[in-house]
């Protein structure tokens, strides 16, 4: 009976032993655990790759080097949409793109290209760190792959053509690249346009062979990739802005480390803040680079850039109203732009 009793008080005496000792084993390998951070980004030399490189060497600095950044721009990872589903599935861990590209995820993820919402860049600074605009973006996409960690803006929308378009007038019958939003369709359509919904890595070839007559993207896109080559005329629509998404894998965000989820956030929300000073600045510095490489940039007359507001004016609220969903998050968008025209940069 003693051998019995004695044999259990050792089993209860070791079990008691072993098990703390096993969680301190295993959290002691999850902190000694390295995590690759693979992030794409569809340009380069912009803003967005300049954010994505910031916030790979945050990350990997306030982790202690257990996240390890790895920066793919220009799309190297595949087109947008494929970057966005490996995203999704968790074959890449974090995507730097413009919101209107996640519309098949959620349509509301289009609100940001509503035109008509910022009068400048500083003004787009300003509700992209609004609060209930944040609450809204970084949500979206939840039920489905994704944890929004962060948004920003970059420049407004420019268009760069083969004909010069210096009036509302040479819009009609031009096919134009858009990004996948039905508020840059709607726009478009106003001004007797015909929009081509394009992801970035077909933009240059469709110019060259000529299957499209213009693109809408940004400054910093046609100077750093040289479309001076294909489509020497830049008009500074202004309209809509380009903002981006700092999207995480959900999958791989939920697999980390409670310290090292609070790192990406923190790192994510800071990084989309400071950017803003250097992201103005390349958009300065790619407007004088395109003008120097040969390119030409026009702006409407007053009076043409007047008209073309008044004719998109009503798109943002034409487009949502079909949409509840869309129209709700439009309203809080809207009322945000107001709330932030005036004030100091955040």
């Amino acid at each position: 009976m003693r051998l019995v009793w004695w044999d259990r008080l050792t089993r209860v005496v070791a079990g008691a032993i072993t098990m703390p000792l096993m969680f301190w084993l295993a959290a002691a390998h999850a902190q000694d655990k390295t995590y690759v951070m693979k992030i794409t980004v569809p340009t380069i030399n912009d803003g967005p790759h300049l954010l994505a490189k910031n916030f790979a060497a945050a990350v990997e600095r306030d982790s202690g080097g257990r996240i390890k950044g790895e920066v793919y721009p220009a799309s190297q990872l595949g087109s947008i949409p494929r970057q966005i589903e490996g995203v999704q599935f968790g074959s890449i861990q974090v995507a730097v793109v413009p919101p209107e590209f996640f519309v098949g995820v959620d349509e509301r993820f289009e609100v940001m290209a509503a035109p008509g919402l910022v009068n400048s860049i500083e003004h787009g600074q300003r509700l992209a760190a609004d609060p209930a605009v944040l609450k809204l973006m970084l949500g979206l996409g939840a039920n489905k792959g994704l944890h929004g960690a962060g948004m920003f803006i970059v420049q407004p929308d420019s268009l760069a053509s083969k004909a010069p378009i210096r009036t509302l007038a040479d819009f009609k019958g031009k096919k134009i690249r858009i990004f996948a939003s039905d508020f840059q369709s709607e726009a478009l359509k106003r001004l007797g346009a015909t929009p081509v919904a394009m992801t970035l890595a077909d933009v240059l070839p469709a110019l060259q062979q000529g299957a499209i007559d213009g693109a809408i993207a940004g400054i910093t896109v046609f100077s750093a990739f040289h479309y001076q080559d294909a489509a020497k005329y830049v008009t500074e629509i202004n309209q809509p802005s380009i903002f981006l998404m700092v999207e995480i894998s959900k999958t791989w965000y939920d697999s980390l480390p409670l310290d090292l989820q609070k790192i990406i956030d923190k790192d994510a929300a800071a990084e989309t803040v400071a950017i803003n000073p250097a992201a103005l600045a390349l958009f300065n510095k790619a407007r004088e680079t395109w003008t120097a490489s040969g390119g030409e940039l026009i702006s409407l007359a007053p009076e043409e850039q007047a008209k073309l507001m008044q004719t998109i004016a009503s798109v943002g609220e034409d487009v949502s109203r079909p949409k509840p969903a869309l129209h709700d998050a439009y309203e809080i968008v809207a009322e945000a732009a107001k709330r932030t025209a005036q004030g100091a940069t955040q």
